[in-house]
């Protein structure tokens, strides 16, 4: 069984007292490797070596940064498998899915490189005669990156690549549940000419590691991805230093299908949505609203095509639509919301078992029809393969029930009546939302949540401006 250090001021280095966690495979049960419980002092030696390392950097030109981005994104591609092999082990996301996260998580790095030439400031128009007002963007300094377990790989790209481009420094710690593919990365970038101490990673649990990030004075800004609970916390406990915070949360997306909808491509784009990494997505459609027309039709087409679907080791078959669980809280929350509803009166479908399995947390493929709006499964995320249907009349209808949450990350509409369309669109409450096809978001766009579902955002323009900050400088001349 490996064992990983963590990864300081260029140089891999043991927890100070020895402590470990053991990480498994949600698949099997089994133990597959163990990582340090970091202590304080190695979090704060992290921290001080990003800070050292950060004005240097910061001071290279931004193309300069881009070069040292591309070489990792190149060195990346030339390990898609292992990598892939490493995050289907520990996080149960099929093989050919965690491919695809790795090359995106490459093509995202090169993405943000490229950013490095087009970082621009402004020229503002001064009310005085002779006088110059300039906007420059700048780096915050050091950026404490708190990344989750259902896309752990991606999550890396996603606050470094930023981070980098921009000039900060930036210390990691990834999930206890799926470190492995983290500390892999700081190997491949330690072949790298990325100079030490700007990359950082230490491991641990969220109550020990990620406070100790969160309420040093010496972090400019901490990006988390993860739950509200956590996010709140964070929050709570960035507040004594007034440190910049940037929080993707949960999410309860709702799926809008009209009577004018393509009942066929929205049960497809649906199913998709909930199978994908077991349904362990915050932008996947969570709750579906279907008009009362249709929604036989459309039920019978959505209980077909998740009962096609297959789950199982994902090691052990490339061809499987998804694997298991990532824990036994996981699986335990889902059959909590499911015995609610049917206590409520809902009627499962197909599915509502738990899939077999040896050692694993797997869960059959779940339809839950006649839900209504009150109920706990169609109100709290779900985060597994299960798809809760509730029947609507009136198109204001659907409006009011799907704003009808805490959450406001993503959301869909299921319509070909274009009117129909983005009149739902400009009554919807959410950072995202799709028309006619699955929850999935691009590198380019800005993926963003209202309320509950986060603060700031990330992707394209406006997430490379969240690693910025801002100095205006008022030249008067004679």
């Amino acid at each position: 069984m490996i064992h990983y250090s963590n990864y300081i001021d260029g140089a891999f280095v043991d927890g100070a007292n020895g402590e470990k966690i053991t990480v498994t495979n949600p698949a099997t049960g089994e133990e597959i490797s163990t990582i340090p419980e970091t202590q304080l002092d190695q979090v704060e030696a992290a921290i001080a070596a990003a800070e050292r390392a950060q004005p240097a950097w910061a001071a290279l030109p931004a193309v300069a940064r881009a070069k040292h981005l591309h070489e990792l994104a190149d060195k990346l591609r030339e390990k898609v498998d292992p990598l892939a092999r490493v995050i289907t082990e520990e996080q149960g996301k099929t093989l050919p899915l965690a491919r695809v996260e790795v090359n995106f998580t490459a093509d995202y790095i090169d993405y943000m490189a490229e950013w490095g030439r087009r970082i621009e400031g402004d020229v503002i128009e001064s009310d005085r005669p002779k006088e110059n007002i300039f906007l420059f963007h700048k780096p915050i300094g050091v950026v404490a990156g708190i990344l989750p377990w259902n896309f752990p790989f991606f999550l890396i790209a996603r606050k470094l690549a930023p981070a980098l481009i921009c000039g900060n420094a930036i210390v990691l710690k990834p999930s206890e549940e799926t470190p492995n593919n983290a500390f892999e990365f700081c190997k491949i970038l330690s072949e790298t000419d990325i100079p030490a101490g700007i990359v950082n990673l230490v491991s641990g649990y969220g109550a020990s590691v990620g406070r100790a990030l969160t309420e040093s004075p010496k972090v400019g800004m901490i990006s988390f991805t993860g739950s509200v609970e956590t996010g709140s916390r964070i929050m709570a406990a960035a507040a004594e230093n007034i440190t910049r915070v940037n929080l993707e949360l949960g999410g309860k997306a709702p799926a809008i299908v009209t009577a004018n909808a393509d009942l066929d491509l929205a049960a497809t784009a649906i199913q998709a949505s909930r199978v994908i990494n077991s349904g362990q997505v915050c932008n996947c459609a969570e709750r579906i609203y279907v008009q009362r027309s249709v929604a036989a039709e459309f039920t019978e087409k959505l209980v077909e095509k998740m009962k096609a679907a297959r789950f199982g080791n994902p090691l052990e078959d490339e061809t499987l639509d998804y694997g298991p669980m990532i824990n036994q809280a996981g699986y335990e929350k889902i059959v909590r919301l499911l015995e609610s509803s049917v206590s409520d009166g809902a009627k499962v479908l197909c599915g509502g078992q738990r899939g077999e399995g040896e050692g694993g947390y797997y869960f059959e493929p779940t339809v839950v029809a006649e839900c209504t709006q009150e109920m706990d499964i169609v109100k709290e995320e779900i985060f597994g393969p299960v798809v809760p249907i509730v029947v609507f009349d009136e198109i204001d209808d659907a409006i009011a029930m799907a704003n009808d949450t805490e959450y406001g990350l993503t959301s869909s509409v299921f319509s070909n009546d274009i009117n129909e369309a983005m009149n739902l669109v400009e009554a919807l409450n959410f950072g995202e939302t799709y028309i006619n096809r699955e929850h999935f978001e691009a590198m380019q766009g800005y993926h963003a949540g209202w309320r509950k579902s986060g603060i700031g955002g990330a992707d394209g323009k406006h997430g490379l401006h969240e690693f910025l900050q801002t100095q205006v400088v008022y030249l008067q001349r004679s």
